[in-house]
């Protein structure tokens, strides 16, 4: 599949996934990358971020909110093969690629996927930094980390949506969700979300 075809409305009108996809790059390019790290865990956020761990194995965790980027930096230095949130992650991840090639071939889905990640990552990262910056900081490692998770976000919810599975409930959905009310799930620690 070439970038010609991305583009083409028949073969939208062939595999309605794509189309879900392309709003779904559409809308993740909105401005609301990390615009509300260090505020209050509201009750909806919390909501949703107890839905995120119950959908990936963990409802008796619980979400608690970072103050700031030091605290973020922290936590992201805790995360890692071992977390557990991460190893349930993979497993979706696993099950939704092997889905998503079957209802659409491999190589659709590997440039549907590149494709995201060339519009998303740029994106992502230069609002990370610039979130980092609003605090009077200049970490690249830190705001590559930041926007490494967002597009990881991205990567999965477009993986959904090629897998034929448009579900809101899905952990990937959810988790997508967290980051488009501008904070950065970071990482479970324990039973405890690290929500920045």
């Amino acid at each position: 599949m070439s970038d010609q075809d991305w583009d083409d409305e028949d073969d939208d009108e062939a595999h309605p996934a794509l189309t879900l996809v392309s709003r779904f790059i559409g809308a993740a390019a909105s401005p609301f990358w990390f615009s509300s790290v260090g505020q209050k865990l509201r009750p909806s956020l919390r909501r949703d971020a107890q839905a995120w761990l119950g959908a990936l194995g963990f409802p008796d965790a619980t979400p608690i909110g970072l103050r700031d980027w030091r605290e973020a930096s922290e936590a992201a230095e805790s995360t890692g093969i071992d977390d557990p949130a991460f190893e349930a992650e993979e497993q979706l991840r696993a099950a939704l690629t092997t889905e998503a090639i079957d209802l659409m071939g491999e190589d659709a889905v590997s440039v549907v996927l590149t494709h995201l990640g060339g519009e998303l990552g740029p994106r992502i990262g230069e609002a990370a930094l610039n979130a980092i910056r609003v605090w009077g900081l200049d970490d690249a490692e830190l705001a590559n980390a930041a926007a490494g998770s967002g597009v990881q976000a991205c990567h999965n919810a477009a993986l959904l949506l090629l897998a034929g599975r448009a579900d809101e409930t899905h952990a990937f959905a959810l988790k997508y969700r967290l980051f488009e009310q501008g904070r950065w799930p970071i990482a479970l620690i324990g039973t405890s979300l690290h929500l920045f």
